[in-house]
């Protein structure tokens, strides 16, 4: 068995972190490598890799609590608003889900890495993509 990522070492209170809320099924803590002041992290206590695996009976309180730590963190920082993101594998630096809240300032420098953008080169190319998706949807539990 491999050790325990540095999420749940935070979670069971084996590794430092700034907490700024904990419940019996969420941890939100500091960012220990931040963009900007403020920048929060949140976790399930219970160990899942990705979004997918998230158990529903967690999913409102995530919702609940992110909406409110987006509010929190924008108001504690002075922020114009902020950007609310999570990785699922690709760039996911921790193998352990987590939701950024990062608080953003117009002019704050921050270019984001979602490019260069690839546009669909006929009309016929993004509607076979989204038939695709559908089934896909279809096809899930």
């Amino acid at each position: 068995m491999s050790a325990p990522d540095v999420f749940c070492q935070i979670v069971a209170g084996d590794a430092p972190a700034f907490e700024v809320l904990r419940t019996d099924t969420l941890v939100a803590f500091l960012d220990a490598r931040p963009l900007f002041a403020g920048h929060t992290l949140l976790v399930p206590t219970v160990h899942v890799r990705t979004y997918a695996e998230l158990p529903l009976e967690l999913a409102r309180e995530w919702v609940d609590t992110s909406q409110r730590l987006e509010r929190a963190v924008e108001a504690a920082m002075g922020a114009d608003g902020s950007m609310i993101l999570m990785n699922n594998v690709v760039s996911q630096s921790v193998p352990h889900l987590h939701l950024h809240v990062i608080p953003r300032k117009k002019g704050d420098g921050l270019r984001f890495w979602l490019g260069p953008r690839r546009p669909y080169k006929t009309d016929a190319e993004a509607q076979q993509t989204a038939d695709g998706i559908r089934r896909a949807l279809s096809e899930l539990p």
